[in-house]
């Protein structure tokens, strides 16, 4: 765990972690965006607005809900199987990335249905380029822009 590590969490929200925890999370934090970004760089490289259409639910339950509905692969798939820490609830930074993801990817999908394919591509690489850079790096843009918006955050629900 370093610093960097640190603060790119805390950023997304999760405040209150110790170094060991931090470290035993850092990559599963990943795993939602990472599957987002894989399905959406498949509708987006197919111009398919269905396929787009059948993610957008699951970024709207991750800011409706205390948890990404992905994170139920690492709950109830990978936890078990390695005795790791259960993932917190989202913090506003988090959801506020999923509220955005959700918007990028609706416009997308919107934009390939009603053909115009150029918006659609660049929405959708957009929302894959972000997303990219979170599960590569840990580093989250939307909640940066949360940061920036919003004030970086002070308290959490994580216990």
């Amino acid at each position: 765990m370093n610093d960097a590590m640190r603060s790119r969490i805390e950023a997304q929200g999760f405040l209150g972690l110790d170094d060991r925890m931090i470290g035993r999370l850092n990559y599963w934090l990943r795993l939602s965006p990472a599957i987002c970004m894989i399905w959406a760089a498949i509708g987006t490289a197919l111009e398919s607005a269905p396929v787009l259409w059948a993610l957008a639910p699951f970024a709207l339950l991750g800011v409706l809900l205390p948890g990404h509905p992905f994170d139920l692969l690492y709950r109830f798939g990978v936890q078990p199987l390695t005795s790791g820490p259960p993932i917190p609830p989202n913090p506003l930074p988090r959801r506020f990335a999923c509220l955005l993801a959700t918007v990028m990817i609706v416009t997308a999908a919107w934009s390939f249905q009603s053909g115009r394919t150029l918006s659609g591509q660049i929405l959708g690489w957009a929302l894959v380029s972000a997303a990219f850079v979170n599960v590569s790096t840990g580093f989250c843009i939307p909640s940066f822009l949360y940061g920036l918006i919003f004030g970086k955050p002070t308290a959490c629900n994580v216990r």
